[in-house]
């Protein structure tokens, strides 16, 4: 079941790229400069590296609930086998959440993020769009929305893991046991 779902989502990283890399047209300077200004006015790169932070902080305990609930719920499994997937995941998902940590702290990554968002918001809003929102950002309002959103997000993460956890665990339990 994992490698189905580890192929399922390596296809669909794979193709995903290559059919928006076909169908993003040449940004004028004008634009590029519209966005990367609207990215500015947001403090994007204060609000992603606190965003990621608060992901970081969260993910080893979403990780190990959403994997106690699928284990504790596995009813194929006895005590015995329980107890070791859960010993195994203890073990491994600080591993998965290194791993995680290192591609969330590389350098490289907020540039590569912003040359991603150029052709993204630019198929969007027109630049004198770009240019109305970057002065929204700017104002008190704009500037209070960007300082909280981090947390929001956050707790946003949270509330989502909360509602949607169960039903997940429930889906993956119905698509396990009909093997």
């Amino acid at each position: 079941m994992k490698k189905i779902v580890l192929a399922a989502c390596l296809a669909v990283s794979f193709a995903a790229p290559s059919a928006w890399a076909q169908s993003a047209p040449a940004v004028s300077a004008e634009t590029t400069a519209a966005v990367k200004d609207l990215l500015d006015a947001m403090h994007y790169r204060d609000t992603m590296r606190q965003t990621i932070g608060q992901m970081q902080k969260n993910m080893p305990a979403i990780m190990l609930q959403g994997t106690a609930a699928s284990i504790n719920n596995n009813k194929t499994m006895t005590d015995a086998q329980k107890t070791e997937a859960m010993a195994k995941a203890n073990r491994d998902i600080p591993k998965a959440t290194a791993a995680v940590d290192a591609i969330f702290n590389d350098p490289g990554l907020m540039d590569d993020l912003v040359a991603e968002f150029i052709p993204l918001y630019a198929r969007h809003f027109s630049t004198a769009e770009l240019r109305q929102m970057a002065a929204f950002y700017r104002t008190p309002t704009g500037s209070k929305m960007i300082k909280l959103m981090p947390q929001i997000a956050g707790e946003s993460m949270q509330v989502s893991q909360k509602v949607m956890g169960p039903r997940l665990n429930a889906a993956i339990e119905k698509v396990v046991k009909a093997k």
